[in-house]
Formats: structure tokens, C-alpha cells, sequence
């Protein structure tokens, strides 16, 4: 078993005074990639938010805690400083923003004292730019404006690889994708499995299908129900999710 990377322990989360999550328990490893599947409305984007901070989902209860700190005390950017980063499922649009200078800063911001040269940054940044197939001059566009689903969700792997975390959330990152862009994007997601521990939210298998989940775990009403291998996606694909509800 890898370094523990992330623990929550009995976790409940509500949303403007509605309990959302309702004592979640779950341990990432460095090296695992961990898939969380369910429904509409069960709670995946909500926890991966109160995973990172944000302040509109409330802790009422439980703990989570990020190579062994507890995070309550940590916004937002001190948990990506720290090496968590999340892929957001809506992709939020920054006019007059260009991608090249966002990128840029944000590799700085995270980074600190260790962010490369300018050079050393410009080499980086076209030999991972190569791997995801994106263009040069995608770097003058102004962040996700105008942007196809599929480039959108390229900048956010984009901007994963660059940042180099240790714990990456990643929030339907295959939504809105068609085959080549979905292969795409997971030899991204892939790169970075061996460094980081990976929760991936996603409703398909298909994205399953080129990253390899360690664990697949089957969200349902705000608890996970049931928790197994990658043939438990297979699974939810064939029969749905009512078989399961006599668990809840």
C-alpha cells in the first residue's frame, strides 16, 4: 500500500442548509485511482468541492484530512498550493484572459520558489501541450471563451500537468466527449496516476475503460453503498443503479 494521500472519515456536507453528503468514509492512496459513480444528485460534485474548499458546501460533520493534516483550517489556495487540485465540471469562462499568461501565473502561484524559468516554462509548456494535441496558438485564446467541451476539458488536463499534484479531482472530465478526445484526455489523466492519488466522478464506463480505477465506488443518496473492482462499472452499465437501492 502507497502513502496515504487522503482520508475522510464520516463525512456529512450540506448546501444552504440541505444535507447533502451523509457520512462518507473514504481512503486514497498514492498510486490509486479511485472512480465514484451514481446518479444525478447523489453527492459526487459535492464532495469533491468540500474536498477542496469550496466555502458554499458546510461541514457539519466529520473530518478530512490531506497527507495526514487536517484540512478545515486551509482555503482554497493553500489546498492547491499544498498539491490538490480539482478539474471543474462546468469549466468557468475568463474573458480577456489569455490561456498562455493564466497558465503561467497559475504554475507560479502553486509552485512558489520552485516554478521554472521563463524558458523552462515555455519548453514544459510545449511538450505537454504535445501530449494532450493542442495547438500552439491556443495559448492566445482567452480562457475557455469560445471553447468547444472538448477544449475545455484539454486545458483543464492541461493545467493538471502542469501543476503536478499529488491528489487530482476530477469532476466528469469526460462529459461532452467524443472518442478521440476521450483518449486524449485519459492518457493525460494516466501520466500523472503514478505521483498522485485520482478521484475520478464519472456517470460512463467509458472513460474507465482507458483509465483503470483500482477501486469503483457506487455513491448513492450522499453514502457510498457499495465499493469494488473495475468490473463493478461494467456492472452499472448493464443492470443501473436499482439494484442497488435496497442498500441504502
Amino acid at each position: 500500500m502507497g502513502e496515504e494521500v487522503l482520508r475522510v472519515e464520516n463525512l456529512h456536507v450540506s448546501v444552504d442548509g440541505v444535507e447533502i453528503i451523509k457520512g462518507l468514509n473514504l481512503v486514497i492512496n498514492k498510486g490509486e485511482v479511485h472512480a465514484i459513480m451514481g446518479r444525478n444528485g447523489a453527492g459526487k460534485s459535492t464532495l469533491a468541492n468540500a474536498i477542496m474548499g469550496h466555502p458554499a458546501y458546510e461541514i457539519s460533520a466529520g473530518t478530512i484530512h490531506y497527507l495526514g493534516r487536517p484540512l478545515e483550517d486551509l482555503q482554497v489556495f493553500e489546498r492547491a498550493r499544498a498539491g490538490m487540485f480539482l478539474s471543474f465540471q462546468y469549466p468557468v469562462v475568463i474573458p480577456g484572459v489569455q490561456v498562455g499568461t493564466f497558465l503561467r501565473k497559475s504554475v507560479k502561484a502553486v509552485r512558489g520558489d520552485d516554478s521554472p524559468s521563463p524558458r523552462q516554462f515555455r519548453v514544459e509548456l510545449k511538450e505537454t501541450m504535445s501530449l494532450l494535441d493542442m495547438d500552439p496558438s491556443f495559448l492566445g485564446r482567452y480562457v475557455n471563451d469560445g471553447f468547444s467541451g472538448g477544449e475545455k476539458k484539454r486545458l483543464e488536463i492541461l493545467q493538471m500537468l502542469l501543476l503536478q499534484p499529488k491528489l487530482a479531482l476530477l469532476d466528469e472530465t469526460d462529459s461532452g466527449l467524443d472518442i478521440d478526445a476521450l483518449k486524449v484526455i485519459a492518457d493525460g489523466i494516466n501520466s500523472v496516476t503514478n505521483a498522485a492519488g485520482c478521484l475520478v466522478i464519472t456517470h460512463y464506463q467509458r472513460l474507465l475503460d482507458h483509465v483503470k480505477p483500482d477501486f469503483v465506488h457506487v455513491m448513492i443518496d450522499g453514502v457510498i453503498v457499495k465499493t469494488g473492482g473495475p468490473g463493478l462499472a461494467g456492472q452499472l452499465e448493464e443492470k443501473g443503479y436499482e439494484w442497488l437501492d435496497s442498500v441504502v
